[in-house]
């Protein structure tokens, strides 16, 4: 009984020092002490752990000497269109994408006529196209086991409302464009939460599927077989929930004031992209992107970053920020609006729609320094494109350089500037990141640059995820 007792006695005195030694690298008990021992202690320092404790630290930390009347002038501004609310969805491209194309569509027409396109439309196509990327995707890299990078991007977001200006150019050229008042926007297009949610989850147990089919060798047209009776299941649920697309419909053009100047007119889908849009996208445009990682004057193109399995991978070209300002300006003196993306939520005011990159003083809060530039920020996934707006203003000074932008935004026409945000030139140079641009804009020597062979890079890269 001793014997025994003295055995369970020794095998947790062993136990209580196993556990009480420290492995080195770890958070011992004495660097506890010196870090402990390292906290300032004075009375200012117990005044601002009561005002952190109580209240919302962007609230503490506004900057008050920028706190003044934002400046509403600029020197170059397109004509103001209705601002739209893309609610709680992701997509902020397509809204981007959509302001760029009926302001092209008012200027062709001298502004007397106004366009407003369906979001819900496109949006159907959209998620349908991104569910079969996904299923062919895993059936193009059936061999490759599960973990493998690549499968893991198929599944880990199968479906997503998130894109690029990629996505409307692809999209609408197949499918065409439908007036807003033909195809209104249904709950689960406005609140993408769940609707994602159950695709997501049905796309994997799919993706599962073909995948045991393709490694079974099973025969292609099997396989493509039930990959069809899986893509009509999900038309099904999309159907449910964000409504059956329209096949035609009537429609007369309206001006600025709701009034009907054109005749009744019935379309398909197709012919109403033709009558407003006017031409094909893809081709007209070039996308340009600031990533001061990579080499500047170089062409890159994000492997599987599209809308559609026969669409066009997002490819840009890398530059400097002050070359890309000069396309923006040229584009907006001539009044054209711009497709552009942001990591908008770096140093943003809400309540008066300013981004400045002293808006906000954490620093002298938490005694301490936030001192990464955008290089490292970018790859340390600390900062990257989060949302698209359309470009639409820039003040310039006497010498014609830059010093704010403004943006039609999509959160409705009551946030921030009327439903606009404006931006100073440092924030614009910070936390600007993608452009899309019309050609005409674009000197040849970029335009060369621009259609040499582009460096496929991947689309797990920090600076690559979707405009939300």
């Amino acid at each position: 009984m001793r014997q025994k007792s003295f055995f369970l006695a020794a095998v947790l005195l062993f136990s209580c020092l196993t556990v009480g030694a420290q492995k080195p690298g770890g958070l011992s008990a004495d660097l506890l002490k010196k870090i402990q021992q390292a906290q300032p202690s004075s009375p200012a320092d117990k005044a601002i752990i009561n005002a952190v404790a109580s209240n919302n630290i962007d609230d503490l930390v506004k900057n008050h000497a920028n706190q003044g009347a934002v400046d509403t002038y600029f020197s170059i501004e397109t004509p103001k269109q209705s601002i739209h609310d893309q609610q709680k969805s992701g997509r902020c491209w397509m809204f981007s994408g959509f302001n760029v194309l009926r302001a092209n569509f008012a200027k062709r027409h001298q502004d007397t006529l106004a366009v407003e396109f369906s979001h819900a439309y496109l949006f159907f196509y959209d998620q349908l196209e991104k569910a079969n990327l996904m299923l062919q995707g895993v059936i193009d890299n059936a061999s490759k086991p599960l973990d493998d990078k690549r499968m893991q991007f198929f599944f880990k977001n199968p479906v997503n409302d998130g894109g690029t200006f990629c996505g409307v150019a692809d999209l609408a050229e197949k499918y065409g464009l439908v007036p807003m008042s033909v195809m209104p926007e249904t709950y689960s297009s406005d609140n993408t939460r769940v609707m994602a949610r159950l695709l997501s989850s049905k796309l994997r147990e799919y993706g599962l599927e073909l995948r045991r089919m393709v490694n079974a060798k099973k025969k292609k047209a099997e396989v493509e077989k039930r990959k069809t009776e899986m893509l009509a299941t999900v038309y099904r649920i999309l159907s449910l929930t964000i409504g059956e697309p329209v096949q035609s419909f009537t429609y007369a053009f309206k001006n600025k004031d709701g009034k009907a100047v054109t005749p009744q007119k019935r379309y398909t889908p197709r012919e109403f992209y033709d009558e407003t849009v006017g031409h094909g996208l893809n081709g007209t445009f070039i996308m340009v992107m600031n990533d001061p990682r990579r080499a500047y004057h170089e062409t890159y193109e994000v492997e599987y970053d599209r809308h559609s399995y026969d669409g066009h991978n997002w490819k840009y070209l890398n530059l400097p920020m002050d070359e890309i300002a000069k396309l923006a300006i040229a584009s907006l003196k001539d009044g054209h609006k711009m497709y552009s993306s942001y990591d908008v939520g770096k140093q943003l005011d809400r309540k008066r729609g300013y981004m400045d990159v002293d808006n906000y003083d954490y620093s002298s809060l938490l005694g301490t320094t936030f001192n990464m530039g955008k290089a490292d920020r970018i790859a340390t996934f600390d900062s990257g494109s989060t949302h698209a707006m359309t470009l639409t203003a820039v003040d310039l000074d006497a010498q014609g350089k830059p010093l704010k932008w403004k943006v039609e935004n999509s959160w409705g026409p009551t946030y921030g500037q009327k439903g606009c945000l404006i931006m100073t030139n440092q924030w614009f140079n910070e936390y600007m990141f993608r452009l899309v641009v019309d050609k005409k804009y674009v000197p040849a020597k970029l335009l060369k640059e621009y259609g040499k062979t582009p460096t496929m890079v991947m689309p797990e890269d920090p600076l690559f995820g979707c405009d939300e």
